[in-house]
């Protein structure tokens, strides 16, 4: 292990220095629907909290699809980077802008006009729909802020430029938290507003974080030769189509797993509120860590796209490979913590003792699928950085939904395990991806040396 240790030791260097302040960001995103469960839980209740879980499994699904499309940026500036082509950062830019732009008025429609529908047809509380409807709506307008915000961070990002998305995201989630207390307790003048205060709070939030982080990528000189190629509402098909080429199967990755996730939340709605409650509590703290892996995952697609460019396959593989040591040594940390404090955790967002005893089980079973989380999203940036993506949706499709979810209904519903046993399939669904994935790049990764 010592050699081993000494082998990668400066892959690992490079890839944290790159990963720590994404990861930083990327929980920044998952915090701002954390501090929405905490202020609700604390100042509302049970059912709103509740709310809150809905709209979260049916929001994740159209916010990983516009952030997924985002994504596609970043190989390809990170390639393109790895070439010297630095002009062409730019018109990647500009086109990537437009497509996030129309894709985010787009998700925000199909909320807006959808909502109601789906929401009085999953079979949920009614007092938890009256609540969740409003709440979906802000979510929704608040998306075309985020991709706005997404576009540059993974512009900069992409350029191994990842301080200031971290910065901007930290002050975002502060704002979020203050603003969000102040609309439903209702405090200086302003009437309780209840579940939506967090609404508001969420999109005044995101609104600020796009404006920071276009801003700062216009404004700084770093960014001035990248930049040249920068041409606002110029579209070029073939620049379009290959972020799309990389951005689609990304969203649809993303999908294909929260979309399981959203599943099996509704599947549990089918139980009751505080089922569903205990959920969102157990979900959440499992999120904090997921996006700790993202951001190792986004650091590997970096150096993956330009070592990739680069032709260098000896230190694309290295550098993969040091990735993985440092999402399996982190997960397995998380995981030893939410077994040791299952029972303490779920007081951080609640103080209903019916819903922590559900949601301390739960934990352990997101103890036991931390492992194969952070497995499976690092080997998908592995391989979204080498521009292979069409295999790896089909693997989380097949891992999600023919795998994890079939078996999650089998074992929850008909055979009455309960929450429990739907999250026994999303355990078995994430195992399944994250060996399937590693499968994949490892014959990628040697077959790329001996050819080269």
């Amino acid at each position: 292990m010592k050699a081993a240790y000494f082998k990668y030791k400066p892959h690992y260097k490079d890839t944290l220095k790159l990963a720590i302040p994404v990861v930083i960001s990327q929980v920044g995103h998952i915090s701002v629907h954390l501090s929405d469960s905490i202020v609700v839980g604390h100042f509302v209740g049970t059912v709103a909290l509740a709310a809150v879980s809905l709209v979260g499994s049916i929001f994740i699904v159209p916010m990983l699809i516009g952030m997924g499309i985002s994504y596609g940026l970043t190989p390809l500036i990170s390639q393109e980077n790895g070439r010297s082509n630095y002009a062409e950062c730019g018109r990647l830019l500009s086109n990537s802008f437009i497509i996030n732009l129309i894709t985010g008025a787009i998700l925000f429609l199909i909320m807006y006009f959808g909502s109601v529908y789906v929401l009085d047809h999953l079979k949920q509380s009614p007092e938890v729909v009256a609540q969740a409807k409003p709440f979906l709506v802000l979510l929704g307008f608040s998306i075309i802020p985020l991709l706005i915000f997404n576009t540059f961070k993974q512009f900069a990002e992409g350029l191994g430029f990842t301080k200031q998305a971290m910065q901007i995201s930290i002050w975002g989630n502060v704002i979020n938290i203050c603003l969000g207390i102040i609309f439903v307790r209702g405090m200086f003048g302003i009437e309780p507003m209840g579940i939506k205060g967090v609404g508001y709070s969420t999109l005044i939030d995101r609104c600020l974080m796009a404006i920071a982080m276009s801003f700062y990528v216009f404004r700084s000189k770093r960014f001035k030769e990248y930049l040249k190629g920068f041409v606002f509402g110029k579209i070029d098909k073939i620049r379009c189509i290959n972020i799309l080429k990389i951005g689609i199967p990304v969203a649809l990755q993303g999908t294909f797993e929260v979309g399981a996730f959203g599943g099996a939340n509704i599947l549990i709605g089918t139980i009751g509120a505080t089922q569903q409650a205990a959920h969102q509590v157990a979900i959440n703290m499992a999120a904090v860590t997921f996006m700790v892996a993202t951001g190792i995952s986004s650091a590997a697609a970096i150096r993956s796209g330009n070592n990739f460019g680069a032709k260098n396959h000896q230190l694309l593989r290295m550098s993969a490979l040091s990735s993985y040591h440092i999402v399996l040594a982190f997960m397995t940390f998380t995981a030893i913590v939410f077994v040791i404090a299952n029972k303490w955790l779920p007081w951080i967002v609640t103080n209903d003792t019916n819903v922590i005893a559900v949601a301390s089980q739960l934990l352990l079973f997101a103890a036991v699928f931390q492992v194969f989380d952070g497995a499976q999203v690092v080997g998908l940036g592995i391989l979204r950085g080498m521009g292979d993506v069409n295999i790896p949706t089909v693997i989380t499709l097949i891992a999600y939904w023919i795998i994890g979810l079939p078996i999650g209904y089998f074992a929850g519903i008909y055979l009455g395990y309960g929450a429990n046993g739907i999250w026994v399939g999303l355990v078995c669904g994430l195992a399944a991806a994250a060996i399937m994935l590693y499968f994949r790049f490892n014959k990628i990764s040697r077959k790329l040396l001996v050819t080269y």
